[in-house]
């Protein structure tokens, strides 16, 4: 396996005392043991003077391609500081933390594949729910993350940061993939492209996902994705068509009382209330645009996406109802479409400085039903809440960047969001309209090293 630059001192550490373990006695001093090579391989993109700031960076699949993944989301685990949890079965949207905070399911970190968002606004489990489990790993092509808020570009959920998923348009190799594992772990991906004519191409990807876990109560969880993607080359630029889809259903193991184990009268692997589970769905259909005119970068993608989830749980079990139980339901379901623009003038010449200019417009719509629910053995027992939601949201942003040494150049953006929020509850009081804006000025200061 190739050995990453990252781990170049400690290849060199092991290297040097398995020579002085190994080496004959009857090696002198001035002998030499010679070491098998070791191919040491360096990022493809250097992103010298190109990042706004140290915690701006990418990487792609050659990054992932050997890396064990167990939840797909741990494909941001490659980000520096973010890690990648669960709880309550596989096919729930992850836990996050970035730099030690807590990130819940993705409220604070904006999450995009080919510039569709996969942040849900007002979800019915968490706000910024981020559910990746519809992306096939195999199709990643780079990943573009951030750190801070300083990009003009990042509205909602982007306080401590953003990660942007391209997916290939193009295999080289088709491939077909099964693997097995304890717990009856299967999983088959199968994926190929095909070249229509010179200018054309498509592309196509299924996946299937079985696994228990070592819990008393199997989680069976069962995945099953699709991909299909579309792409032409224009003259100078190029446009894709892609529609996504995911379902899945699982068992929750979840949290479980110490007592209970200490108890006996579960084991740590046991679970109090073996109802709990989720199920959910997501289709989308989006499109990219990009267009170099030569005077400028022109991007675009419109997106149409159908959602929706129902997830059991039961976190105090007896403590509010002594005879049914505590379990509750929490329901989403929603449609959302969106776009988004943007037109990056390349640097030029201004008050002998180099000035870039970057515009862009966004809006997204949500139409929303969400519920709450007290549930028994996953059968609805009373309705806490309803809401019927529609929202909406419009970001639009300036950013300058202008180069005023060789190695120091600033970023200035402005930005402003609107939201518009239309509810209809069964709790009067929670029902209405409402409007809010902001305006908000981000700036950042990058240096370059030069290297030789």
């Amino acid at each position: 396996m190739p050995t990453t630059i990252n781990s170049l001192p400690t290849l060199a550490f092991g290297c040097c005392w398995s020579a002085i373990l190994l080496a004959p006695a009857s090696l002198k001093a001035h002998d030499f043991l010679e070491l098998p090579d070791y191919p040491v391989i360096e990022r493809e993109t250097n992103l010298i003077g190109e990042t706004v700031t140290a915690s701006e960076g990418a990487y792609g699949q050659s990054d992932l391609e050997y890396r064990p993944i167990l939840r797909t989301a741990e494909v941001l685990e490659v980000v520096p500081g973010l890690i990648v949890t669960q709880h309550s079965g596989t096919g729930k949207a992850n836990q996050y933390f970035l730099r030690g905070f807590n990130l819940d399911h993705g409220t604070d970190f904006a999450t995009f594949i080919d510039g569709m968002p996969v942040n849900m606004v007002t979800h019915g489990h968490g706000q910024g729910y981020s559910d990746f489990n519809f992306l096939i790993p195999e199709l990643i092509e780079t990943v573009s993350y951030t750190k801070g808020p300083y990009h003009a570009a990042l509205g909602d959920f982007s306080s401590a940061g953003s990660a942007h998923i391209r997916t290939f348009d193009w295999l080289e190799q088709g491939f077909a993939m099964l693997t097995l594992g304890e717990n009856h772990f299967y999983r088959a991906v199968v994926a190929d492209s095909y070249d229509l004519n010179q200018r054309e191409t498509l592309l196509g990807a299924i996946e299937s996902q079985f696994y228990d876990g070592p819990w008393d109560n199997e989680e069976d969880l069962k995945q099953y994705k699709g991909v299909g993607k579309y792409t032409r080359q224009l003259k100078d630029g190029s446009i894709s068509f892609a529609v996504y889809g995911y379902d899945a259903e699982w068992d929750s193991a979840d949290q479980i009382p110490k007592r209970a184990v200490q108890q006996g009268i579960i084991s740590d692997l046991g679970s109090i209330d073996e109802d709990v589970c989720g199920e959910t769905s997501r289709y989308s259909f989006s499109t990219d645009f990009n267009k170099d005119s030569g005077t400028g970068l022109t991007t675009s993608n419109a997106y149409a996406v159908y959602y929706d989830m129902n997830l059991w749980s039961n976190f105090t079990y007896f403590l509010k109802d002594d005879i049914n139980g505590d379990e509750f339901e929490q329901a989403d379901e929603r449609i959302i479409s969106g776009f988004n623009l943007t037109h990056t003038i390349p640097y030029a010449e201004l008050f002998d400085r180099y000035t870039r200019h970057t515009l862009g417009l966004q809006m997204r719509y949500d139409s929303i039903e969400v519920g709450l629910y007290d549930t028994a053995g996953r059968k609805r027992l009373n309705t806490v809440r309803e809401d019927d939601i529609n929202q909406f949201s419009a970001g639009l942003f300036y950013e300058n960047e202008i180069q005023w040494t060789e190695r120091l150049k600033s970023i200035v953006g402005l930005r402003t969001d609107f939201y518009y929020f239309d509810v209809e509850s069964d709790l009067s009081a929670n029902s209405g309209t409402e409007t809010t804006h902001l305006l908000v000025l981000k700036s950042a200061w990058s240096t370059t090293q030069t290297t030789s």
